[in-house]
């Protein structure tokens, strides 16, 4: 005689699940954009037509732009007309940094860029989450640092509160969920430190 085996239940079709939040709690009123709601939207606007319109080699028009939105942009700063800044007042970026094609900055939260850094193509620096234990998707925002001579390389994530010390290389399409040290090279999903990065010589 064998003992009945525990049969367990079939699990729901993925469309006839119970959702796990109500997003009709969801609740961003405490969120401050540090701007009016007119301001955003020109920004918006400016940003959608005549932004991307610049020509390509004319990179001191669009950090002029950016400045009269409230970044902070030092001189000799390259940046792409694809290049897309959520809300410019909470950016910084140092002297001679490049901001390469399609490259958002989804400055929820503040992003400070260093001097001598490269944010290349299609990477996505992104200041803002979810929590995903709370049943009304709560909003939350951190941060997000990257150091002096710091290459990101292309088609990376970086995400909130993440800090990359200065002259460290992130390789091309990883994820940085944490902070890395200065000085490395640093590779994958998630990205951790590799191996030493030399200085030139």
């Amino acid at each position: 005689m064998t003992a009945d085996i525990p049969q367990t239940p079939p699990e729901p079709h993925p469309l006839e699940a119970e959702p796990w939040v109500d997003l009709r709690q969801y609740d961003q009123a405490w969120f401050q954009r540090g701007r009016s709601s007119g301001f955003v939207l020109f920004w918006w606007l400016v940003q959608a037509t005549i932004f991307p319109l610049t020509p390509h080699h004319l990179s001191g028009i669009r950090a002029a732009i950016l400045r009269l939105f409230g970044a902070k942009v030092g001189k000799g700063v390259v940046i792409r007309p694809t290049a897309r800044f959520t809300f410019p007042w909470k950016i910084a970026i140092g002297d001679y940094s490049w901001i390469g094609d399609d490259v958002v900055l989804y400055s929820l939260d503040s992003i400070s860029i260093g001097k001598h850094a490269v944010i290349s193509q299609k990477c996505y620096l992104c200041t803002g989450s979810h929590d995903i234990h709370s049943v009304n998707f709560t909003l939350k925002t951190a941060p997000i640092t990257i150091g002096n001579g710091v290459w990101v390389a292309t088609d990376c994530f970086v995400g909130p509160g993440v800090e990359i010390g200065a002259n460290s290389v992130v390789g091309a399409r990883s994820s940085v969920f944490r902070s890395l040290p200065s000085g490395y090279i640093c590779l994958g999903t998630p990205a951790r430190p590799q191996v030493p990065r030399q200085p030139p010589q």
